[in-house]
């Protein structure tokens, strides 16, 4: 059990896209009514609230509080630029909170800022990797992993519930 804790804890990243689907797959299971959302709409709010949000909001934690521990998970020495990547991570998190009941234009805010910094994480672990053989979990396994998928998945979350809207409305209104 000590060791299942520190894989969820450790790639949490993965954990909290796993609840995400899980919280999606349990909103779909209510009644159809009027006014249910769509898969592509809980999709989108449950990826944006822990994908996005408790994603981000427990990097936030890690980078400000718990600095030496994130840097030696990811292979780096302790530096400011922790506490910067966390404070960072703590705005990605409130956007992602309020993507979770906000509409398309505000998930949209959530997928693609966080998308920036993480496609460019990906890229900078692949520097670390081919240039200063970092290969620690938290540089070259599934955090790595995510840093491509998430963005990914929230942008075909995207398009799917962009497919869905009604054409006569305005995203720009």
């Amino acid at each position: 059990m000590e060791q299942l804790v520190a894989f969820l804890l450790s790639n949490f990243t993965l954990t909290f896209l796993i609840i995400a689907a899980i919280a999606t797959a349990i909103s779909q299971l209510r009644p159809r009514a009027a006014g249910h959302p769509s898969l592509a709409e809980s999709a989108l709010a449950y990826y944006s609230l822990f994908a996005i949000g408790f994603t981000f909001l427990y990097n936030f934690v890690m980078h400000v509080f718990l600095g030496d521990l994130a840097a030696s998970f990811i292979g780096w020495e302790n530096s400011p630029f922790q506490a910067e990547v966390g404070w960072a991570s703590l705005g990605f998190a409130v956007v992602g909170f309020l993507a979770f009941k906000g509409g398309f234009e505000m998930r949209l805010a959530a997928v693609v800022g966080p998308a920036c910094f993480l496609l460019g994480a990906a890229a900078g672990h692949v520097y670390q990797m081919v240039t200063a053989g970092n290969f620690a979990p938290g540089n070259a396994g599934v955090i790595f992993y995510t840093d491509i998928f998430v963005p990914l998945l929230g942008a075909l979350l995207l398009w799917m519930r962009y497919g869905t809207m009604s054409r006569t409305s305005s995203i720009a209104s």
